[in-house]
């Protein structure tokens, strides 16, 4: 299993994810014309990465901004981590958000609510 290394652009999210560490983390603006499309290899790596290593993986997500098609898939990646966790998978998320973005505050807040696995919603680097 490969890491991933995306580079981020004006509208995609920066990502990596580290199979030797369990890290994935996405930063910066998330509105590409197709989301599921560009969040796909992401989706396919943590899917191979939960049912493969069964080791910690954590989260860490510093968007500015997310559009409608973002976070839908924010909320399938969600989703997965949930199941894992359910399955005793060792998964957390840290979602950091620039102070003064309430909007993104509040975003993670409301996603927060549907998680029961560590989920820390703080001010932090963007």
């Amino acid at each position: 299993m490969n890491d991933l290394n995306i580079a981020a652009t004006s509208n995609t999210p920066g990502i990596k994810a580290c199979r030797a560490t369990g890290r994935v983390s996405l930063s910066g603006d998330s509105y590409p014309e197709n989301s599921f499309e560009f969040f796909q290899p992401l989706i396919h790596w943590l899917e191979n990465y939960l049912t493969q290593e069964k080791q910690p993986l954590t989260m860490e997500l510093s968007l500015a901004y997310l559009n409608t098609s973002s976070v839908r898939v924010m909320m399938d990646l969600l989703d997965m981590l949930e199941e894992a966790f359910g399955k005793g998978i060792d998964v957390s998320l840290i979602w950091f958000y620039e102070a003064g973005n309430e909007r993104v505050a509040e975003l993670a807040e409301e996603f927060k609510e549907d998680c029961t696995f560590p989920y820390l919603v703080t001010p932090g680097p963007a």
